[in-house]
């Protein structure tokens, strides 16, 4: 009988060099003890893996072992690098600097380094800066305050920069611009990253993701510029106020929005192409200009945690003209509304629930008159739904959970074929 490791030999070397290169290259060196065969096909894999957990975050230990497997490294062109520090390491920064080194003089094509030690970035070569053969970096907890000269990205693709440090505030847009074939941008502030205003021009983006959620943030000067026009995919996140003016997008059909702005016109206003909208807002107030419509939009998940968020469901409801598929959900904690906030139905039945609304789902449902209210509207008024699906939040009693049954249960349905189901 032939014995798995034998038929695992049999497979030709550039299959089995694939899988190995999505293994720790920890675990990848030990198959060298296998057999000859084995021994020393590990050198020519293309994709090395590093991370200090795995060496019992001993660093001089981890540090031994990727120099040493790097000088035994064989393959022509390295194909991916990732190196992954999660503690502090006073040395860091010198051996990150000869590992990148290694990679540029291999024509690297992916590089990803996280240090998360909690200390200060650490810096790269310069050498990097100008890599003609870079497809893909990923930085965390780094500083390229030496890539405000010369930077040339000229074959990335993509980009992302969680918790960089910059030189200044045109440092980043120095090296956005310097990607002329930018596809995927992403894009996470931290406090002292010596940036106000993150401006992004990209002409060939077509993914975006932007993060800002420390309180050292606050205050209305920090913010975000974007001109994007082939960009698909946007993804907003921001905690502590600022603003972020789109100027030129009018290709996106996803878009996550999450932020405490006190006036997103301007963002909003920007996404009427889209189909596909995930929405928290601190206000209704404002969310997008008067006469605008998403004609297009046909998924909408609307977080309730803001006051008077139903307001901002009646508008929707109004300018979403083919709406199929609503999901509400408080993803953050409540901001109480006023005891006298009331829901003001719209005056007339808006077409998405006449004509295309088919499945609605509320998450966290907790049956108050103000959500029951909601609910047994969309019951009573979406002609053409399918499927209404409730889930009550966890902490709610099973008395409770049984009078919110009895009570949707019992609520007229303008839908015969509609299933309500209680999750």
């Amino acid at each position: 009988m032939v014995s798995y490791r034998d038929r695992l030999s049999q497979l030709p070397d550039d299959f089995l060099l694939q899988i190995l290169s999505w293994l720790p290259t920890k675990d990848v060196m030990v198959t060298s003890l296998l057999s000859k065969r084995w021994r020393f096909l590990w050198t020519l894999v293309p994709r090395l893996n590093y991370d200090l957990r795995l060496h019992d975050n001993t660093y001089p230990r981890f540090s031994q072992f990727v120099d040493r497997s790097l000088l035994l490294h064989k393959a022509p062109t390295l194909e991916s690098l990732n190196i992954s520090i999660g503690s502090v390491c006073y040395t860091a920064e010198k051996d990150v600097g000869v590992w990148v080194r290694i990679g540029v003089d291999r024509f690297i094509r992916e590089l990803n380094i996280s240090y998360c030690s909690g200390e200060e970035p650490i810096r790269l070569p310069k050498c990097l800066f100008t890599c003609t053969t870079l497809a893909v970096l990923k930085l965390e907890n780094i500083s390229l305050v030496d890539a405000s000269c010369y930077v040339c990205f000229q074959s990335v693709k993509t980009l992302h920069l969680l918790d960089v440090k910059y030189l200044d505030d045109q440092s980043l847009p120095r090296i956005i611009s310097s990607c002329s074939s930018l596809e995927d941008l992403v894009v996470q502030r931290c406090p002292g990253d010596n940036v106000k205003v993150v401006s992004i021009t990209a002409p060939c983006l077509k993914t975006l993701s932007l993060h800002k959620s420390s309180q050292a943030f606050e205050g209305d000067d920090d913010g975000f510029l974007i001109d994007a026009p082939r960009l698909k995919r946007v993804d907003i996140e921001d905690y502590w106020g600022g603003f972020c003016y789109i100027e030129n997008m009018p290709e996106v059909v996803e878009a996550n929005v999450d932020v405490i702005y006190k006036n997103t016109e301007k963002l909003l206003g920007s996404l009427t192409s889209v189909k596909r909208l995930a929405l928290c807002l601190i206000t209704s107030d404002a969310a997008y200009p008067a006469g605008t419509v998403f004609s297009q939009l046909v998924h909408l998940e609307l977080c309730t945690c803001a006051p008077r968020w139903w307001d901002l469901l009646t508008r929707l409801f109004e300018d979403s003209p083919k709406l199929r598929v609503l999901k509400l959900r408080q993803k953050h904690i409540r901001r109480a509304p006023s005891p006298r906030a009331c829901w003001k139905q719209p005056v007339s039945l808006p077409k998405c629930l006449l004509f295309h609304l088919e499945t609605f789902k509320w998450e966290l449902y907790e049956g108050s008159q103000k959500q029951k209210e909601v609910a047994t509207f969309i019951l009573k008024h979406a002609i053409r739904l399918k499927t209404a699906i409730i889930s009550p939040k966890p902490t709610s009693t099973l008395l409770e959970k049984h009078e919110m049954l009895k009570e949707l249960s019992s609520s007229p349905r303008g839908s015969s074929t509609c299933e309500l189901l209680f999750d």
